[in-house]
């Protein structure tokens, strides 16, 4: 399955706050034998937002939307899905209960808004504050805050993706070789290239500075035993050209 993630906000974009959503996504995914495809930034300005949802939606793969679901002026996600998907906008009756349980005799008009989703949604329990998140054609939408919006994203991995965990044959290995230069192992990568067809190669070089030492992280992804038999192989070939190397977890 190719999941993707959008990512919310223009205190994103202005760098007032720094994104940690990615990385826990992959995270997230990782540990049950799933990818992330593709991921996207985008401010609050509605019209983005809209063309964003709508190239969204068109993919038909599973989304996570982070951020931009509250009830103050400058939460937008809400309103740009449904404009997105040509729906109306309406309080929903599971979203209701569970505002109103958290707030009883503190409810108030302003905080049922929250509540307010697409027609057509489902709830995402949050199990923070009982304010639930809103699903609709498989996308995922959560808050913004991490300690809200990533036990809303496990929830919906094991509740509505459970029979895809661990099925795709498919792994990643890679060595860092010391001291090497991209191009003096050209000849290897286009080799293995070559022989390897059913995986892909990457290769990501640093550059020496700031108590770094240049380097190559080399390694294959795709299929486990096709993997394994091109790691050997660079293995062997990095060893008989004189460059030490370790292994990278």
């Amino acid at each position: 399955m190719k999941f993707g993630a959008i990512i919310i906000g223009d205190e994103i974009l202005s760098g007032r706050r720094a994104d940690k959503h990615l990385a826990k996504v992959v995270e997230l995914l990782g540990a049950r034998g799933l990818r992330l495809a593709w991921a996207r930034y985008v401010g609050d300005e509605p019209g983005m937002l809209l063309q964003t949802l709508r190239e969204s939606f068109a993919t038909g793969d599973p989304v996570f939307s982070f951020g931009g679901i509250g009830a103050t002026p400058d939460d937008r996600t809400r309103q740009s899905a449904a404009a997105a998907l040509g729906v109306e906008l309406a309080l929903h009756p599971e979203a209701e209960v569970a505002i109103r349980e958290r707030f009883g005799g503190e409810i108030t008009p302003h905080r049922l808004q929250m509540g307010v989703f697409p027609v057509g949604s489902e709830i995402i329990p949050n199990p923070y504050n009982q304010i639930p998140g809103f699903s609709i054609r498989e996308h995922y939408f959560v808050p913004g805050f991490p300690v809200m919006a990533w036990p809303m994203v496990e929830w919906v991995l094991d509740t509505c993706y459970s029979d895809h965990h661990h099925v795709e044959d498919y792994i990643e290995r890679a060595i860092t070789v010391e001291d090497a230069y991209e191009g003096r192992l050209i000849d290897l990568m286009e080799r293995l290239t070559i022989e390897y067809p059913d995986a892909t190669l990457f290769s990501l070089p640093t550059v020496a500075g700031d108590g770094l030492r240049r380097s190559v992280e080399l390694g294959m992804k795709g299929p486990s035993a096709r993997v394994e038999a091109a790691m050997a192989e660079i293995r062997r070939e990095v060893a008989a050209r004189g460059y030490t190397w370790r292994e990278l977890d």
